[in-house]
């Protein structure tokens, strides 16, 4: 760990910090809207003002901070005050001077922290104002823009402690400390007589500065908030001082034009000579209010459509909640809004999530909060909403709302949407449970097609339950080396001699023993491991086919399943031809097996590898050919060297006329192709026979083996147990 540096001017920065009368007892509740206004702003949980003292650092105000450290030498503030910019620290664990860190190891988890010094005017670094995340963040220059600007707030309420304080201790004279302040002091009495006020005073409230004798404070305020500020004095008046008098939330000053200014008021009374004098700061606060609304509103809304963001569509489930009343949350999507976006641009997707958002908000009239979640996801709060039917009646009557065309830039386009919807307290009493249930919901809605809404049902949750747990043994599997594969033969059709294999995997679960593709296959596909078990299936077929050509299968071919996702990840004609020449094979040996929706759903990218692995010499075959609809324009553009015909059809081809045409159909476009061909699912000798009359060259199925481990494959065709390790 790397202690921070003690800035050369140490001493009097300790002085000039005294003059604040802060420590860990006595925060500055002033400084407590800076903090919060940081966290929304930033979308952070924890917020702080961290003042830097001699051996501890301390909280002047903060939020969401637990029990932490407070030693000056594992601070990230005291490291912050050492520099004049924004000090960002996206990822304590990759920063030679945090990774080992009590505040990064211990409970605090600190991994993110941006923070900027708190200069004094006479220019030392009291403390810092910083952000804090548990998990790694990125922090762009405006964001660092508006961290100084919150900053500056910071140090305009510290000044303004600086000179209470003053006030308090000194009791000096006030042509000493108050004549030139640019803070606004009125000295009065019992009787609300002004004593004097400096200049920021007069020009404040637009006096001259001798025209102050005479006047009262009340002519300070409008007449409607006297009797607040009478009361005020008469308590201290009796108390003999303001200490522990709460003062009101709202405060106007009044101009001696008569115009009206939101102000800032801090009161303070002390005995002198025998007489109560009060003290007044006066500040014009109009401005800080307008920028704290300001803030207050980018850090709860969604730049783009100006609709409520996530973070403020969080916070009013949850008070909603809290304060147990009935609602709705609807969370919806956008169909197909990607394909919109890349075909017509990012500038009019904009345009089109601004109209929806537009729809959203005149289709609720007022009656809830509409908010955009992230992309083209938007939710709903509905209050006062307890029955399922209607709930669904108006998701219903949302998704229609946004059924109309769009017109933008000459291009009329239709959007449709999905919506799932939870109610409380019936499917959940916590905002993130709530929130999350009705997006499981909406996950169902787009599963059934897109376009309609969906109630959630606990079904939903168990569902998601065990996907998370599927996940998790997925992963162990991989790591725990579960997956196995198994061998099918593929033989010439007329002569039996075997040809080649098909790689298949199996997942040998150590509690439900063997499973088949089908008990893992989709959840794999879909999953972040698919690439990489893809990769092994590849390894592992090729070390196993390598090994059958060296024990006397010469021309052995091996056939191996590709998922999607090895397309999008590396290089995977790379990847293939390394393989290949790691085990010494020619590109003959592998025969890569691919299906209509890899080609589809990946287009450019896999037709650019199939090429290069076809030039190569390794095999291409299209699997489950005649099923999709665009299996016969897929033919025209992918350098394939061989048609599988799908069983669904070799199984009804003695049955049915249609099926057996389409077998015909499928093998005279090969020939057309010049492309072989090969039966999947072959049963008995009757289908052998007709294939082969019709032309079909190889089968694999039933009639010849099901799938074999390697040790029952080579037991059968022959070959040494060499690679029985392996199944």
């Amino acid at each position: 760990m790397k202690c921070p540096m003690i800035p050369p001017d140490e001493i009097e920065r300790l002085q000039a910090l005294a003059a604040y009368g802060l420590g860990s007892d006595r925060p500055l509740p002033a400084l407590e809207p800076v903090v919060q206004i940081a966290a929304r702003m930033f979308n952070m949980p924890v917020a702080a003002i961290n003042m830097i003292g001699s051996d501890h650092v301390f909280f002047a105000a903060s939020t969401g901070v637990g029990n932490v450290d407070m030693r000056r030498d594992v601070s990230f503030c005291a490291h912050a005050i050492n520099q004049t910019n924004v000090m960002v620290v996206p990822d304590s664990h990759l920063d030679e001077r945090f990774h080992d860190n009590p505040l990064v190891l211990g409970p605090a988890n600190l991994r993110f922290y941006a923070g900027v010094p708190l200069i004094s005017p006479d220019g030392h670094a009291l403390g810092a104002l910083c952000v804090i995340d548990g998990q790694p963040r990125e922090f762009s220059g405006e964001d660092c823009e508006r961290l100084r600007e919150l900053a500056k707030m910071a140090v305009d309420r510290l000044e303004l402690r600086r000179l209470e304080i003053s006030t308090e201790q000194s009791r000096q004279p006030f042509e000493e400390f108050a004549r030139n302040s640019p803070t606004a002091v009125v000295w009065f009495d019992a009787h609300r007589n002004i004593v004097t006020w400096n200049q920021a005073a007069a020009a404040l409230h637009g006096y001259r500065l001798d025209e102050g004798e005479g006047l009262l404070v009340d002519q300070l305020i409008p007449e409607r908030e006297h009797p607040i500020f009478h009361q005020l004095v008469a308590q201290a008046v009796t108390t003999g001082t303001f200490d522990g008098i709460s003062m009101p939330e709202a405060t106007h000053g009044l101009r001696k034009d008569g115009s009206e200014f939101e102000l800032g008021l801090s009161l303070f009374c002390w005995q002198e000579h025998g007489q109560l004098i009060f003290n007044a700061h006066l500040q014009d606060i109009t401005a800080k209010k307008r920028e704290e609304a300001e803030l207050h509103r980018l850090a709860t809304t969604d730049l783009l459509t100006g609709l409520a963001n996530r973070g403020r569509f969080y916070r009013e489930v949850e008070q909603a909640l809290v304060a147990a009343k009935p609602i709705a949350v609807l969370m919806l999507d956008l169909d197909g809004f990607k394909d919109v976006n890349d075909t017509l641009g990012h500038a009019v997707g904009d345009s089109i999530l601004r109209e929806i958002a537009h729809r959203l908000e005149h289709a609720l009239a007022g009656s809830g909060l509409a908010a955009r979640i992230g992309g083209d996801e938007f939710a709903l709060l509905l209050h006062e909403l307890k029955d399922p039917a209607e709930a669904q009646a108006v998701a219903q009557a949302l998704i229609e709302a946004l059924v109309d065309a769009i017109v933008i830039d000459h291009h009329e386009i239709r959007i449709t949407a999905s919506c799932g919807v939870a109610i409380a307290p019936q499917h959940a009493q916590e905002a993130l449970e709530l929130i999350g249930n009705a997006d499981l919901a909406l996950f169902h809605a787009k599963r059934l097609g897109g376009a309609q809404s969906y109630i959630f049902v606990q079904a939903l949750r168990m569902e998601a339950v065990a996907r998370h747990l599927y996940g998790l043994e997925l992963h162990r599997a991989v790591h725990d080396g579960e997956f196995v594969l198994f061998y099918q033969p593929q033989v010439r059709l007329s002569d039996g001699l075997l040809a080649g294999a098909e790689a298949l995997i199996r997942w040998r679960h150590p509690e439900r023993g063997l499973l088949s593709p089908a008990a893992f296959l989709p959840a794999l596909e879909n999953g972040p491991l698919a690439a990489t078990v893809g990769n092994w299936v590849l390894d592992e077929a090729c070390a196993q086919v390598a090994q059958w050509r060296r024990q006397g299968l010469a021309d052995f071919r091996m056939g191996v399943n590709l998922f999607g996702a090895q397309f999008r990840v590396d290089d995977l004609a790379k990847t293939v031809i390394s393989m290949l020449e790691r085990h010494g094979l020619p590109p003959s040996a592998l025969e890569l097996e691919i299906t209509e929706n890899i080609v589809l759903e990946h287009d450019e990218l896999a037709l650019e590898s199939i090429r290069r692995l076809r030039e190569a010499g390794v095999g291409i075959a299209f699997d489950d050919f005649g099923t999709g609809y665009a299996s016969l324009s897929l033919l025209k553009h992918y350098p394939l060297s061989r048609i599988k015909i799908d069983r669904s059809f070799v199984q009804g081809m003695l049955e049915s006329q249609q099926d057996k045409a389409v077998v015909n159909a499928v093998i005279d476009m090969a020939n057309a192709f010049s492309l072989d061909t090969i039966a999947e699912g072959i049963e008995t000798t009757e289908q052998q026979k007709a294939l082969l009359e019709i032309g079909c060259s190889e089968g694999q199925g039933y009639l010849f083996s099901r799938p074999l481990s390697a040790i029952q494959f080579a037991d059968m065709f022959g070959l040494d147990h060499y690679l029985s390790r392996r199944a």
